[in-house]
């Protein structure tokens, strides 16, 4: 997705220090769980960096094959799966 006209660099980040891989997935990937794999840092955060037009975007994290939610994220839409899906709004 990188050189998207009118794109931003946005930025995601999950504390996880006993996960074996992390991958964000949401609506602007039409939910590939081979999408953008996150990188860990020596704190334990897991973080995946996707440039996104200005719009609103659903998205979780799928660690080592479990769908997560990001706890940082106040804004949350119900799914087709009885859960909920984080929404991310890029300005």
């Amino acid at each position: 997705m990188p050189g998207l006209t009118g794109s931003k660099p946005t930025e995601f980040k999950l504390y996880a220090p006993s996960a074996k891989k992390v991958v964000l997935s949401g609506s602007f990937n039409k939910w590939n769980i081979q999408g953008f794999s996150a990188k860990k840092d020596f704190k334990g955060n897991w973080v995946a960096k996707v440039n996104l037009k200005p719009g609103k975007y659903e998205y979780k994290f799928f660690v080592d094959g479990s769908w997560v939610d990001d706890p940082r994220c106040t804004s949350r839409v119900s799914n087709a799966f009885g859960t909920h899906n984080c929404v991310v709004e890029v300005r």
